[in-house]
């Protein structure tokens, strides 16, 4: 691959509600500029970008793919994003790194939940978008149909660049409302012939609605178009570009991956109207700006990582400031590392590179870099803080079905988790459950997947088991006396121990002891004795929090007392003070954990949320309005909202999404505390 300057690059992330024809559309657009010489099929498992087992196996994308094309002097480095919002990890990085995208729709069913979700997450980000209507060769499509639901649900923004020619499988071509021009498609031709007379009166209007539209791009614009005056065509140009850039103009194109149609046409436009790296707002890092040029120190950003079994970590990078050339020293995470290869991608193929320019992605491997890690000169140090990487919304627990890969699934699950950011392993010492946390079923399904392709591990599955706390509720008296001193060696501690509830305050042990009955030491031991009683409650052997220990009197002997004596002795305080015998006795209860939610929904399942959250025992805090989604903030007990991936999906038809964190412990009810001693006794008989 030849040597391109940051005037020459564009990058261009490809978005789409699952099926709409990402992969097919990357495959036309490699046939198109060359970069292969036959056209391959997502069922026949042989295109460019969806090149992993899994991906294959399930004829979709679940890991993004960069697939760096030539054309007209210009390199496009493509992002092919999975088409699946559960792997919003991959999606999330890759428009940190683009300053243009391809919304792509399928023409039968327009406008789907993925597409609103994407173009939510683009406008969020001010990325310049093109749409392109695909599958126009398809049975009962109605150009007029699905624009006016782009317009409906996108917004008028939407403006059409082609109109269709023909219908279903006659599907040949479309007109340039631009240049007011038919394009006629006949075997892989493009023919570019005058308008037909029948049509021109609806070209006519629709580029009567293009011109207004580009108008408004300036006031200078404005006034000539309303003084009657014609644009001419470089006004016309600079206006589309301003309109596109500005994102106060949504192209749409009309064609068909499967019959190459549109795709030179989404190609020009993608240089005409597309930004590239240096234009636009610059960076910035420790209050420095980063400009996308040459000229400046280099910087970069690490947005992606794979796990090659071959060739190892790869690690994929934009560069936004300087050169990157091999053999250049460069500073990450206060080290100094010589990059030893540098490549881009076409799929899993590596084209070789010397230097790569501002603005640029490339990939490099055997660097020891992970993704987020920010790169830069070693004499100017910057960092970069790009994309937050999503929390788990779900989580399930993992068993090995053969013993002997116990130890292998922990350094398999780990280089995972190198891959994927968003992916949590936790093994939870108290459930004794490796748990592994995602973004959804389909997510977590992949990860499965990959442990059983890649390295040979396959699993079991169970739920999660909620982690509960004990505390006490009123204050509470206990005397613990430890005396054995019959013979032998003597045992004796005696300790008084009031204890209080300390909401949210963990564990304090104070003193209160007069005269010297006993000793700072073994106040000390009575402590540990504690802390170690603590570590199983008595109602359902979950951990005591939030409790105040005070020893206000006690006993030791001067040679029959030890640390031992005094630590047992406090555990019998403890069970004396939550003895219903004693009159003075505290009462146990069950803390249940409290996680946090904001849901983020259309405004025509508000109502929907707030009644399925009370069933969950939950409680709405509020709601703001978030452009095309209302965002519900709420709280609820983490028992309850298990399975709320799964359920919000339903609920919302796939369109409800949510983030989740704790916040706190806080009683159960006492149907609930019932149920959960209940089990866990019956959990321990088993």
């Amino acid at each position: 691959m030849k040597e391109y300057q940051t005037k020459q690059i564009r990058n261009v992330v490809i978005l789409g509600h699952q099926g709409s024809g990402k992969t097919s559309l990357t495959e036309a657009l490699c046939y198109i500029t060359g970069c292969i010489d036959k056209k391959g099929e997502v069922e026949r498992k042989t295109t460019v970008s969806d090149y992993l087992l899994e991906e294959q196996a399930k004829l979709t994308s679940f890991s993004s793919s960069l697939v760096s094309i030539e054309y007209k002097n210009f390199k496009i480095n493509l992002l092919d994003a999975p088409g699946n919002e559960e792997f919003i990890s991959d999606i999330s990085q890759d428009l940190s790194v683009v300053k243009g995208a391809i919304l792509l729709i399928d023409s039968l069913k327009g406008v789907e939940v993925g597409t609103e979700k994407y173009f939510y997450e683009l406008k969020k980000r001010n990325i310049p978008t093109i749409i392109f209507l695909n599958k126009m060769d398809k049975e009962n499509v109605n150009f007029d149909k699905v624009l006016a639901d782009i317009k409906t649900k996108l917004g008028n923004s939407v403006v059409p660049f082609s109109l269709p020619l023909g219908h279903e499988e006659d599907f040949n071509g479309y007109i340039d409302i631009t240049a007011n021009k038919a394009h006629i498609f006949n075997s892989g031709v493009d023919k570019i012939e005058d308008v037909h007379p029948d049509k021109q009166a609806k070209i006519n209007a629709l580029r009567d609605q293009l011109i207004e539209s580009v108008a408004e791009t300036s006031e200078e614009l404005m006034e000539k178009f309303f003084g009657g005056e014609e644009l001419s065509k470089e006004e016309m140009s600079i206006g589309l570009k301003t309109g596109v850039t500005n994102g106060d103009l949504l192209p749409v194109l009309v064609g068909s991956a499967r019959k190459n149609i549109g795709v030179s046409t989404l190609l020009d436009m993608i240089l005409e109207y597309l930004p590239a790296p240096g234009e636009l707002k610059y960076l910035t890092s420790n209050d420095k700006e980063v400009h996308t040029i040459d000229s400046d120190p280099f910087s970069g950003y690490v947005f992606k990582t794979t796990v090659d079994p071959f060739l190892g970590v790869i690690n994929y990078l934009k560069i936004f400031s300087g050169t990157l050339a091999v053999g250049q020293d460069i500073s990450v995470n206060d080290g100094i590392k010589k990059l030893g290869s540098l490549f881009t991608l076409r799929g899993k193929t590596q084209i070789p590179l010397d230097i790569a320019h501002a603005g640029d992605i490339v990939a490099t491997v055997k660097l020891d870099l992970n993704t987020s890690d920010s790169l830069s000169d070693p004499k100017n140090i910057v960092a970069f803080k790009l994309a937050e990487i999503p929390t788990p919304i779900i989580y399930i627990a993992i068993t090995p079905k053969n013993s002997k890969d116990e130890d292998k699934i922990s350094a398999s699950l780990n280089k995972l988790s190198i891959e994927d950011p968003s992916l949590s392993v936790v093994r939870n010492e108290e459930t004794a459950q490796l748990l592994i946390g995602g973004q959804g079923l389909n997510h977590l399904g992949y990860i499965l997947e990959k442990l059983k392709n890649m390295f040979k591990v396959e699993v079991t599955t169970e739920d999660q088991k909620i982690v509960y706390r004990e505390t006490i509720k009123k204050i509470g008296y206990g005397h613990g006396a430890y005396k054995k001193q019959s013979g032998g060696a003597g045992q004796f501690g005696v300790c008084d121990v009031r204890f209080e509830p300390n909401p949210g305050k963990g564990f304090e042990f104070s003193s209160e002891v007069v005269g010297g009955a006993v000793s700072k030491g073994f106040q000390s031991a009575v402590e540990k004795g504690l802390i170690d009683t603590f570590k199983r409650g008595p109602l359902a052997g979950f951990p005591v929090i939030d409790v105040k220990c005070i020893i206000y009197d006690g006993k030791e002997h001067p040679v029959d007392s030890h640390e031992e004596s005094f630590k047992a002795a406090a555990k019998l305080a403890f069970k004396d003070a939550i003895d219903p015998k004693n009159e003075k006795a505290t009462k146990v209860t069950i803390l249940e954990p409290i996680v946090k939610l904001v849901v983020l929904v259309k405004e025509t399942y508000i109502g929907d949320i707030y009644g399925d959250m009370s069933k969950r025992r939950g409680k709405v805090l509020g709601t703001d309005s978030q452009g095309f989604y209302q965002a519900v903030t709420a709280e609820a007990p983490e028992a309850e909202i298990v399975k709320y991936a799964i359920d919000l999906k339903a609920m919302t038809q796939g369109s409800g999404s949510f983030t989740r964190e704790f916040v706190r412990y806080e009683e159960a009810p006492g149907n609930a505390i019932e149920k959960i001693v209940a089990e866990n006794k019956k959990v321990e008989e088993e």
